[in-house]
């Protein structure tokens, strides 16, 4: 038992003596290597201090998310009906979620069988819009299956901040292309048109809104003039006013007299 202890102890002096080798010096070695090391910290801190604070702060950045301006729904397809050798359309709803107007503009790699309508716009703060996507169907190629089809269409959508509300037009980007910020890539998804699903139905009642306010659009504005009840009636509050007046006049006349 004695010669399995003074082994053990040895080789554990080996092990530990091994980490412990650079710290064992005497008292006054250690306290001249402290007071030493104290003098020369501050003068290695002080000239680091910007750099590691430059260098923290730029790796903080890279590591934080990308704040968005828009919404979209959906947020990164477009779903289409598949009908070969048609056009066919999609729909994405575009929502300003920033605090300024936001312009967005649509970029397709395809831009001989897809366009958009409309193709960009200024959105205040907190409004929405959707946007038509068309596109032609190709037909299939080496007896492919139709939904096991896949396209290498992509849509990409860039943001702009601007200053107020303003025409817009596609040079702003142009202008300002430091400031232009990608959104979202969205790729195609074909839908079997004879097949429901939520993805399918859902984008039905987009198109129906999309339709429904490009009606709303075009319709003149209401006039702000005389209002036409029934029949050619007209209500004309001057015309009213001084009827009333000139019988009022009339009565006062008869009664002096």
């Amino acid at each position: 038992m004695a010669i399995e202890t003074d082994q053990k102890s040895s080789s554990d002096g080996k092990v530990w003596g091994f980490f412990k080798l650079p710290f064992r010096q005497n008292g006054n070695t250690t306290s001249t290597t402290s007071s030493s090391s104290a003098q020369t910290q501050p003068h290695l801190e002080g000239s680091n201090h910007h750099a590691s604070a430059n260098s923290v702060s730029s790796v903080a950045k890279s590591l934080l998310p990308t704040r968005r301006r828009l919404k979209l729904d959906p947020a990164n397809k477009l779903y289409f009906p598949y009908e070969p050798g048609k056009q066919v359309r999609s729909a994405v709803r575009i929502k300003n979620t920033s605090k300024s107007y936001t312009a967005f503009k649509f970029q397709t790699t395809a831009p001989k069988s897809c366009f958009m309508r409309p193709p960009g716009a200024i959105l205040a703060p907190g409004e929405s819009i959707i946007a038509t996507v068309f596109k032609f169907v190709e037909q299939p190629e080496n007896n492919e299956k139709p939904m096991d089809q896949k396209s290498k269409v992509k849509f990409k959508i860039m943001s702009l901040k601007v200053k107020g509300p303003m025409e817009y037009v596609p040079e702003l980007f142009d202008e300002q292309k430091d400031q232009v910020a990608i959104e979202q890539i969205l790729r195609v998804v074909f839908l079997d048109p004879k097949r429901p699903c939520p993805a399918l139905e859902k984008l039905k009642r987009q198109l129906a809104d999309a339709d429904a306010a490009v009606e709303a659009r075009k319709k003149p504005p209401e006039d702000a003039g005389p209002r036409i009840i029934g029949e050619g009636l007209v209500i004309d509050e001057w015309k009213e006013r001084r009827e009333r007046y000139l019988a009022r006049q009339q009565i006062e006349g008869v009664d002096s007299a």
